[in-house]
């Protein structure tokens, strides 16, 4: 192996590049995380770390590919934008109520497997109602969809905490996020792109594709399994999952949803409404606030590796992004200085998240990784439910400032939590827990 040096870019530490390579973007990122004594292992992590942020990518993909269609669907079908946002409603109510079964199978049958089942079920769903348009496919669609999405972190996180190197655990979790974060991003532009050129119902088959695509790729590219594939320990199976730290955890996770999805759907409105922008400042307002959430999360990832203290570093960021959204609710900023805090409030929403997962693994019991992630996940969907029912009614009531008040609330509710979620590792619990009684 040649000698590593090692420099600083910015306040980023990569490993230099050996003579005639050179580094770029995101895979800049996984060599650094993915450094390690061996050579195969860690071309075998950067092979994984890829596969699955692609697949995740994929999954915040096709959440958005209905939404971006409603104009289309609107007028092809001929139902009204409540028939059209009940399909979101069966979305999420799926996905909520099938992310805990789902990381069952992952542990018992292999995350693999599911993963790839997902994958191809959520591509099949788009792409059968891309071949036949109606409002009973169109529920059915979401149903599929639904339950393809609720195959993701289960599936995800447990390979990741299988096959990744501990020391740069945090990191890993936070390109996967952040890939998540691209999909949903990029997924407006690629929309609007295909029904331009091929039309709606090209779009849909296009679009779907996707997922069957991707879980041959990931075949091709050999991703390891986890779960099914672990030395089973007689006692490991009397043991169960649902922990008190996981259902304050799932708590938490709810939290988290409610104190943002208010401003990812509701802020340009709430903007407008209530504190006079223009339509074209409080869309820059929220990109930055989406945006600097995206550069958050790779920040975050750093940060939660240096340090064990995860909940600490979710309350502190929290607790100031709760103090920056106070004063975006109480005070009418110039158009400038809006965005410069929705953007710092994006950034501290995002640093939080790889430590967020890291709480979640740390208090998952040995082998039970899928299933403590589809556990807590479902906070994400429960969150999902209330969320635009809460913050729609708040509307409705002409109360925009409270869109941001709101949110303050349950980002406080979040931080006060967030001191009591962490957990020392399992291990020595769980063995207590499962050891034959004298």
């Amino acid at each position: 192996m040649q000698p590593r040096s090692w420099t600083i870019i910015g306040q980023c530490l990569f490993s230099a590049r050996p003579a005639g390579q050179s580094h770029n973007g995101i895979f800049f990122e996984m060599v650094d995380v993915l450094a390690a004594p061996q050579q195969a292992k860690a071309d075998s992590a950067l092979r994984t770390l890829t596969g699955i942020s692609v697949a995740h990518w994929v999954s915040h993909f096709h959440i958005f590919v209905l939404p971006m269609l409603f104009p289309f669907l609107k007028e092809q079908l001929g139902v009204g934008y409540v028939e059209l946002g009940f399909a979101l409603t069966v979305f999420a109510v799926v996905s909520g109520l099938t992310q805990a079964p789902i990381g069952y199978l992952a542990d018992h049958i292999g995350a693999r497997k599911i993963l790839l089942i997902g994958l191809t079920v959520g591509g099949c769903a788009l792409i059968g109602l891309g071949l036949h348009l109606s409002y009973s496919a169109l529920i059915v669609c979401a149903v599929l969809l639904g339950l393809a999405n609720s195959v993701y972190h289960p599936a995800d996180y447990a390979i990741l905490s299988a096959h990744m190197d501990e020391a740069r655990m945090g990191r890993a979790f936070s390109i996967h996020t952040f890939a998540g974060f691209l999909g949903g991003a990029v997924a407006p532009a690629i929309m609007a792109a295909l029904v331009a050129s091929i039309g709606g119902l090209g779009a849909l088959i296009v679009a779907g594709a996707v997922g069957p695509l991707v879980a041959l790729f990931l075949i091709v590219l050999g991703i390891p399994d986890a779960g099914a594939n672990k030395t089973k320990d007689d006692a490991a199976p009397q043991a169960s999952v649902i922990t008190p730290a996981l259902i304050v955890l799932t708590v938490f996770f709810t939290l988290l949803s409610l104190s943002t999805s208010g401003i990812n759907n509701f802020g340009v409105v709430a903007l407008m409404g209530g504190y006079g922008a223009s339509f074209s400042t409080a869309n820059i307002a929220l990109t930055a606030f989406l945006g600097a959430g995206a550069a958050g999360v790779l920040a975050g990832g750093y940060l939660a590796d240096w340090t064990h203290r995860h909940s600490q570093v979710a309350a502190g960021c929290f607790a100031v992004n709760a103090a920056l959204v106070l004063l975006i609710a109480l005070v009418n900023m110039p158009s400038a200085l809006l965005t410069l805090a929705m953007g710092l409030a994006g950034f501290l929403g995002g640093v939080i998240a790889p430590s967020r997962d890291m709480m979640v693994r740390n208090a998952a019991p040995p082998g039970a990784a899928g299933r403590a992630f589809g556990i807590v996940s479902t906070g994400f969907n429960f969150g999902g439910i209330v969320s635009p029912l809460l913050f729609g009614w708040i509307m409705d009531q002409h109360m925009p400032h409270w869109v941001f008040g709101a949110s303050v609330v349950f980002m406080v509710l979040t931080v006060l939590l967030a001191l009591v979620t962490e957990r020392k590792p399992q291990a020595s619990e769980y063995a207590e827990a499962t050891s034959p009684r004298a």
